[in-house]
């Protein structure tokens, strides 16, 4: 194959690539997505036209023939039969993603070559002037042609297709006044002109602005579709990496905003706040080796996150060892209390069965701390223009990290205040018979006494450790 010259690959990539955004920068996975769209698409092309094909085939055959029994040469089987040929090829390319963007700007011109050598073949099929196939509907086909290069989303075939059609049919308009005797056909009787093989150039002319105003319009709106498909996929691809760094409902939250959120924006929601720790974690990032600490980590959150979802609860961000966990407030709900305390204590109960598998493994198995609280938080952007990030603040998340610290001093696994608990309870929520109350706790960090629910018990304290009751 000889080497592409830098004019020929500017004039390929202009018709293959023609009104691509240089802004759009999109990522390489994206960028494989769309691949495998042009190559769907392109399978789709080869079967219309084998489509196209079959009807022709059909309509020649079944319809009745006027030509003379003994003409020698009937060029539209020949054809058909080698445009088929050329189908069957592309199909076979296309499946295999071995389509080049030549063979593409090939196949466009066999395309319309075929159409239009059809169309010529008529006047010898029917031993009758050339200008007798200027009244051929066949030449409606050739929309069809300028139609499919569309699903390929790439404007320069259509363009292409169409310039292409349009000199095809000038071509064999040429080629009926070029004929001996055909500048005599010329008429500008209409009359004379739809009962007869004559000639009307302005009819002639006004089917070639036809083609070039639909594939024109057609052209631009297929470039206008492709930079706003471009720009959808780019979002949708910001978005899915947005919800694996951010909860799903924070992601939609920076997504779907009418205009572009700056420092300050928020609103304030009723919500609950958890924060979950464990225990020991940085003596234990001390002596491990970084892989193994790494497995810790992921093991954790395997357990915890999936149960924090089944609870409707949204992760606010990773702490390290820690989990912030909000519920209702970036997606306001009627249970947040009860979705909490329900959260809590199957957390509690299937981190401390990892734990103690872990142990019974001889691998090292940190402790678990849980706090909870609820009530008025502010949902919001805070930073600046040039870093943002999205928060949720208020007096119960500051609470609920202070209860979990409070979790090491009553030597127990989980604390919830007693308000979130009785709001949940209203929720729907069912405490368990053996729940502790601790009244009038005092909280580092807290002003004034609180009283505390007991959401796990450490096993090295039993469950029977008295407590005043509220």
């Amino acid at each position: 194959m000889e080497p592409r010259t830098p004019q020929s690959e500017s004039v390929l990539s202009w018709l293959g690539q023609w009104r691509d955004d240089p802004q759009v920068q999109l990522p390489a996975r994206v960028g494989r997505a769309l691949a495998d769209l042009r190559r769907k698409s392109e399978i789709l092309i080869g079967w219309v036209q084998a489509a196209l094909i079959s009807v022709l085939g059909t309509l020649y055959f079944v319809a009745p023939s006027t030509s003379p029994s003994d003409a020698v040469f009937r060029p539209v089987p020949w054809a058909l039969g080698i445009y088929g040929a050329f189908t069957v090829l592309r199909l076979v390319l296309a499946y295999r993603d071995r389509l080049s963007l030549a063979f593409k700007i090939v196949s466009v011109l066999v395309d319309v070559s075929m159409l239009m050598v059809t169309i010529w073949s008529f006047h010898i099929e029917y031993s009758q002037p050339a200008a007798f196939y200027l009244k051929a509907p066949t030449l409606l086909y050739v929309f069809i042609f300028i139609v499919l290069r569309a699903l390929t989303i790439t404007p320069g075939y259509v363009l292409f297709t169409g310039l292409t059609a349009a000199a095809g049919w000038l071509a064999l308009l040429g080629y009926a006044l070029a004929e001996p005797g055909g500048a005599a056909l010329v008429t500008h009787n209409y009359v004379e002109y739809m009962n007869s093989t004559r000639i009307l150039i302005g009819g002639e002319i006004d089917r070639v602005l036809s083609i070039l105003i639909v594939t024109l319009v057609l052209s631009v709106s297929v470039a206008r579709a492709r930079q706003l498909l471009f720009g959808a996929v780019g979002d949708h691809a910001a978005v899915s990496q947005l919800s694996r760094f951010f909860s799903p409902e924070i992601a939609e939250r920076l997504s779907r905003a009418d205009e572009l959120l700056h420092p300050g924006d928020g609103e304030q929601r009723e919500a609950a706040a958890m924060f979950i720790d464990l225990r020991g974690f940085t003596k234990l990032a001390a002596v491990m080796r970084p892989a193994d600490l790494i497995d810790l980590l992921r093991e954790y959150q395997r357990i915890a996150v999936p149960i924090i979802h089944q609870n409707h609860g949204s992760i606010a961000t990773f702490l390290g060892d820690g989990i912030m966990v909000t519920f209702g407030a970036t997606r306001p709900t009627a249970t947040h209390c009860a979705d909490a305390m329900r959260c809590g204590e199957r957390l509690l109960n299937a981190l401390s069965g990892w734990c103690m598998d872990r142990e019974a493994r001889g691998l090292p198995a940190p402790g678990v701390g849980i706090g909870a609280d609820a009530g008025t938080v502010t949902c919001g952007v805070i930073g600046d223009e040039g870093r943002l990030e999205y928060a949720i603040i208020g007096d119960p998340v500051n609470r609920a990290a202070k209860l979990q610290n409070q979790t090491k001093l009553e030597g127990v696994l989980g604390l919830a205040s007693l308000a979130c608990r009785d709001r949940a309870i209203a929720q729907g929520y069912v405490p368990a018979d053996s729940q502790r109350v601790l009244a009038n706790r005092e909280v580092a960090g807290v002003s004034g006494p609180m009283s505390l629910v007991v959401l796990g018990e450490s096993r090295e304290h039993s469950r029977d450790r008295p407590g005043p009751d509220a």
